[in-house]
């Protein structure tokens, strides 16, 4: 039957609508159709699937510290001459600042629904973005290689200690073929649960978090049952003191452990954009990051401490301690433990920020999954695990180098949205080019400007002590060394100004408002 009503004129896209709580999304006639910046994983959440809690940001959190880099992060700080308590503080006072710009840059996620390399967009432009977010991409990945060889290596040491003989075990590469096979099976594990997509880590995490805790906790009191008490080091005095021989260390220590989570301060909004609304994405970081982070470090120490006092000796690697053990009950605890704690914080801290970037840089042919597969390739081929051999090349050279870059996209990030836009987006043109932020071919000079200005100021001094690393000791900019030590400060600070001088008023074009709740 033939319709009776004259087709009328099409009907243009519709504005996007805020609910009660400022959230927007994509009216259906808005949504972008373009392949070379759009597709199912970089369009906004729907308002129905942002359904993350308090909860959820928390056991993320919980389930993302509690892992083996994080408790050797108090080790290496001693390691360099601090006592428990300076090593515990400088942890504690990183964790604050970081959470800064970490809920800053979170709060797009919840009110937009995009994810870290769409937010980038705004201020560096439809491809300039691919510039910070193929970045943090390869900083993922090289975590990605880190975690999980410490996770294969920590699942080999147990096993072995179960299986007696397994590290005997012919040798391929300079390793025995068995940490190989623990190292692949890990890293295929990793895989399976992203490959799977966001809900199910969200699930994961949600019981991954308290398992990990009970397990730090299972080892605190098991330590402290065999020393009868923590021992001696807890009283053993700092080799730094509080003088002039501690600032020149804690300095560039403090910026290394703001390097460690610096990572996650920039591309955060991949996960608020689930979140239910801002008051679950900040209550559950507050909650989560800085008092975890602090805890488990002070954890790190009492453990530690008793180790002394059983064995003799300091024993800051938990797998190694544990592995002192003839129960095999609780070598296979431990063994589920490590696993459990080094997913966690693998497949949500590494995989799901480069598999996001990497969509970025071709939506075509590059979804989700696809992305968090070149990931898991592209983190084994680059053999990161050497940058742990010191702790000087890891927290000097390594945390040290990566704060400093992110800290400056993380500067243009919040100027570009705080303080320019003043948290307004047209959420259509970050899809679109020819829109708002299409910039100059898809490119935003200031924000490139600010960042190579800003990296080389944060960087640009880079320098290591003779033999301990890959910089001249003089620094690599000589007059810049004195800023190195303070990299991720002076790259957040120096991009975040000069961006904004750069922008003005007149250099940014303001999107429109969606009504009263559009802020």
């Amino acid at each position: 039957m033939t319709s009776t009503v004259p087709p009328g004129p099409p009907v243009p896209p519709q504005d996007p609508i805020p609910d009660a709580s400022g959230r927007i999304e994509l009216a259906p006639g808005a949504v972008p159709t373009d392949n070379r910046f759009v597709n199912e994983d970089l369009l906004p959440v729907p308002l129905e699937r942002r359904r993350w809690t308090t909860y959820n940001f928390t056991a993320l959190w919980v389930g993302m510290a509690h892992n083996i880099p994080s408790w050797l992060l108090a080790s290496g700080l001693v390691a360099l001459g601090m006592d428990w308590k300076q090593a515990v503080f400088t942890i504690a006072l990183a964790n604050l600042i970081v959470l800064g710009p970490m809920l800053l840059t979170g709060h797009a996620g919840p009110k937009y629904g995009i994810p870290f390399p769409v937010l980038a967009r705004a201020s560096f432009g439809l491809r300039g973005a691919n510039l910070p977010a193929l970045i943090r991409a390869a900083v993922a990945c090289a975590w990605f290689g880190i975690q999980t060889w410490i996770g294969g290596v920590g699942i080999f040491t147990l096993l072995g200690k179960i299986f007696g003989g397994w590290a005997k075990a012919s040798e391929i590469g300079g390793q025995p073929w068995t940490l190989w096979l623990c190292f692949i099976l890990f890293w295929a594990l990793e895989l399976a649960i992203i490959y799977r997509g966001m809900d199910a880590l969200r699930r994961f995490e949600n019981w991954a978090a308290p398992f990990v805790i009970v397990g730090a906790v299972v080892l605190l009191v098991w330590v402290a049952v065999k020393a009868g008490g923590f021992g001696p080091l807890l009283d053993q005095p700092s080799k730094l003191g509080w003088g002039k021989e501690f600032w020149p260390v804690f300095f560039p220590s403090l910026m290394g452990m703001i390097a460690f989570w610096a990572t996650l301060s920039l591309n955060i909004p991949d996960f608020t954009r689930f979140g239910a609304g801002q008051r679950a994405q900040i209550r559950g970081q507050s909650l989560g990051l800085p008092t975890t982070m602090t805890l488990f470090a002070l954890l790190s120490v009492l453990v530690t401490s008793g180790s002394q006092a059983v064995y003799g000796e300091a024993i800051w690697d938990p797998v190694q301690l544990v592995a002192r053990t003839d129960n095999v009950f609780g070598l296979l605890y431990a063994l589920v433990t490590v696993l459990v704690a080094t997913v966690s914080v693998n497949i949500a801290a590494n995989v799901v920020s480069p598999a996001y970037d990497l969509a970025n840089l071709a939506p075509r042919f590059i979804n989700f999954r696809t992305g968090a597969l070149i990931t898991g390739v592209v983190g084994v081929l680059i053999m990161p695990w050497k940058l742990t051999e010191t702790p000087e090349l890891y927290i000097f050279t390594w945390l040290g180098l990566v704060g400093g870059l992110l800290g400056t996209v993380a500067g243009i990030l919040i100027a570009d949205y705080w303080i320019v836009r003043r948290t307004v987006l047209d959420l259509a043109d970050l899809y679109r080019p020819g829109g708002r932020y299409w910039y100059t071919n898809g490119w935003n000079w200031r924000a490139v400007a600010a960042f190579i200005v800003g990296g080389v100021l944060a960087i640009g001094g880079s320098h290591s002590a003779p033999g301990a690393g890959p910089f001249p000791a003089g620094g690599l900019i000589p007059f810049l060394k004195p800023l190195a030590d303070y990299g991720w400060a002076v790259g957040l600070a120096s991009s975040l100004v000069l961006y904004v001088l750069l922008s003005g008023r007149s250099g940014v074009t303001p999107a429109r408002t969606y009504g009263p709740a559009g802020r």
